[in-house]
């Protein structure tokens, strides 16, 4: 069944992404058919985000399943699997939507198995945009009134399957004429903040100004923003989080000057597996993307570069934690643990 999101494209058979990288300056989709074309583009920043990477790898998955046509089982898909799975390592959205399909998969085989795989992949899309709605509307309460947020990276309609998470919840709140504006960081070195999130306020009319990310500590001192609000890519058993590199410094920032930090980010998200941000396996990337801006060179060339894609804020210093069930405050092991246990 044709499912459409604003950077995610379905028709029941094959999926188009919208290509981030050429944003803000030119729409292109990509077509995606297999699972090694819907690798490809997770592991080239095509399409970007936890939600919407976990969204991709199931209609990889399911795609690849309808390519085998008649013969296809579990067993013949585990070199899918892996192909999908060693694209990004950081997201643990990427690992549930996998698991979940082949939980699934079962012993199914044939059309049977290519039917079931298609239609929990359409699940999992239409899932996250409720998901995202739910967040949202209890985020939006968390926020003080007629305030400005500052947000990081791009956690809107692009990143997910719809609506967004943190930027989800700016949404909302601006809907409910809770905030007078957002302040998004440029967000380096893909620049997801300038390109992706400025792109998605300015086309819903939501007041944005852009800074660059070394100015958030001024803007915050000078009391220009009343909180920040943040997505996330794993969420470990004690509430540490890890999200795009530059997270950390502004909870930091926050707990300095007093500003509510909070993380929207789906169930999905939640890894109860890991103990703590300790274990989360960081994402290094080439040194050349620090070393350039969509392909300028403005580093000497071969000069080293260090390049993590993440950082893990602790739970400590995070106010609070919102997911589709509801709001964690302050937590730790025992309010995680509680959240999931939860109806």
């Amino acid at each position: 069944m044709p499912i459409e999101s604003a950077a995610i494209r379905w028709s029941g058979d094959r999926l188009a992404l919208l290509d981030q990288r050429a944003l803000p300056h030119e729409s292109r989709w990509l077509t995606i058919s297999d699972a090694r074309s819907a690798a490809d583009a997770i592991r080239d920043m095509v399409v970007r985000g936890a939600p919407a990477i976990g969204i991709t790898a199931a209609y990889g998955l399911a795609m690849e399943a309808a390519n085998q046509g008649d013969n296809v089982s579990l067993a013949s898909l585990k070199n899918a699997i892996a192909t999908l799975a060693a694209s990004r390592p950081t997201a643990v959205n990427l690992f549930w939507a996998l698991e979940r399909l082949e939980r699934v998969a079962g012993t199914l085989t044939g059309t049977a198995l290519v039917e079931a795989l298609n239609a929990d992949a359409e699940a999992i899309h239409r899932e996250d945009l409720a998901a995202n709605q739910r967040m949202g509307e209890l985020g939006a309460a968390l926020l003080p009134q007629d305030s400005v947020v500052y947000t990081h990276c791009n956690t809107g309609a692009l990143a997910t399957g719809g609506h967004g998470t943190a930027l989800g919840i700016v949404r909302s709140a601006w809907q409910q004429g809770r905030i007078r504006g957002v302040v998004a960081g440029e967000t380096r070195p893909w620049l997801q903040g300038a390109r992706l999130t400025s792109w998605e306020l300015l086309n819903d009319n939501i007041p944005v100004t852009l800074v660059a990310d070394s100015a958030a500590g001024l803007m915050m001192q000078q009391g220009k923003v009343q909180a920040v609000v943040v997505g996330a890519d794993r969420i470990t058993a004690n509430g540490d989080t890890a999200n795009k590199i530059g997270t950390y410094n502004l909870a930091v920032l926050a707990r300095h000057h007093g500003l509510p930090f909070i993380v929207a980010a789906p169930l999905s998200t939640l890894d109860p597996a890991l103990d703590n941000g300790s274990l989360i396996e960081i994402e290094e990337r080439d040194g050349a993307e620090v070393r350039s801006i969509q392909g300028k060179a403005v580093a000497p060339a071969g000069c080293p570069a260090y390049n993590p894609a993440f950082d893990v804020t602790p739970a400590a210093l995070i106010t609070a934690i919102v997911t589709e069930r509801g709001v964690i405050e302050n937590p730790d092991c025992e309010r995680i643990a509680a959240h999931l246990a939860s109806v």
